[in-house]
């Protein structure tokens, strides 16, 4: 009975202040991915740096970072360095300029859990004052991923259910993650990729192409969906009701498309798109044509203009040279 109790309370106490999710700002974004640039790129390398933020109700904010130097080694992995004097120096000066910035996790570029990451855990948990430990977020900074580039654990330990043995299992488990920004940040954000937009990209490609990504993304979370409900069936893993609760309400949000006036509306709005387009293609071979035939009476009067100056200058030649003609006579005649 005393073993349970104990159990319990370990478990209550491992699991006290859990943290609901992260809000990755636009500034830790962009400093992941200027540290890496500047230390990583091209390499199989990955940085690792400080979260700044505050935590309120469970929810983790970070909206500043900065680097550490780190190393680790390739061939062991159990070898790391990462400079303890840099970081609480860093701390120090952060304080400074703005005190209710915290330690409140640290992130890393993976893109996948390293071995190493539980032992940089216990070093950056020395810095953090607040309630909630800290939480590890995973930057990943591929140009070609098409969802959001953060993932964020936190660290949760399992006690084993065996009596005489207190065994406990430390691992990271998944937490929401989310992009947020406050005013200045969006508009600062607007006129960075206002500098960095690709003129060769179009906005129909571009729009076309996050259309693609969006329904890519829907279709892994409605197969996520089916693997769960699946494997609840097959009784590999329990119903939970938040889960099945939010899945109800998702399908009683879906439209009925079987209704006529539906039916009615989506072919009106499909044929009015159809003759936009068909409209659209006949204006534009319309142009294509007056073009060609602009084209080719232009031609017409360059050849005709040409065709009339050719005589004028052998009329021009044949009077230059009897002009000669009649000059070398006279010489000749003087002589």
């Amino acid at each position: 009975m005393m073993a349970t109790k104990t159990e319990s309370s370990a478990e209550s106490s491992t699991n006290m202040n859990p943290v609901e999710d992260v809000t990755i700002h636009p500034l830790v974004l962009l400093s992941a991915a200027d540290h890496y640039h500047r230390v990583a790129r091209g390499t199989r390398k990955r940085v690792v740096g400080v979260l700044l933020g505050s935590v309120s109700r469970g929810k983790v904010d970070a909206t500043n970072s900065f680097a550490v130097p780190f190393e680790e080694d390739s061939k062991n992995p159990a070898v790391f360095y990462l400079d303890h004097n840099y970081l609480e120096n860093m701390l120090t000066m952060f304080r400074k300029v703005n005190a209710k910035e915290r330690v409140v996790g640290f992130y890393s570029t993976g893109p996948q859990i390293r071995p190493n990451d539980m032992r940089i855990y216990d070093i950056v948990t020395r810095f953090t004052k607040s309630s909630i430990p800290p939480v590890f977020c995973i930057i990943d900074i591929r140009p070609n991923r098409q969802s959001i580039p953060t993932t964020a654990y936190q660290l949760i330990e399992e006690v084993g259910s065996s009596t005489t043995n207190d065994s406990r299992q430390r691992q990271f488990a998944h937490v929401p993650s989310l992009i947020g920004a406050m005013e200045a940040e969006e508009v600062g954000v607007e006129h960075l990729l206002r500098d960095i937009n690709d003129p060769t990209v179009s906005t129909v490609a571009s729009l076309i192409k996050a259309k693609i990504s969006g329904l890519a993304t829907l279709m892994e979370k409605l197969v996520e969906c089916k693997d769960y409900l699946e494997a609840c069936i097959r009784g590999e893993k329990t119903m939970n009701q938040e889960i099945s609760a939010n899945l109800q309400t998702i399908l009683n949000l879906l439209p009925n498309l079987n209704t006529d006036e539906l039916v009615r509306a989506m072919l009106v709005k499909t044929n009015d798109m159809h003759m936009a387009i068909y409209l659209s293609s006949l204006i534009r071979s319309i142009i294509a044509l007056h073009d060609l035939v602009n084209n080719k009476i232009q031609y017409g009067e360059q050849e005709e203009a040409e065709g009339e100056s050719k005589p004028v200058e052998e009329e021009k030649k044949e009077e230059t040279s009897s002009t000669a003609e009649e000059k070398t006579k006279t010489l000749m005649k003087k002589k």
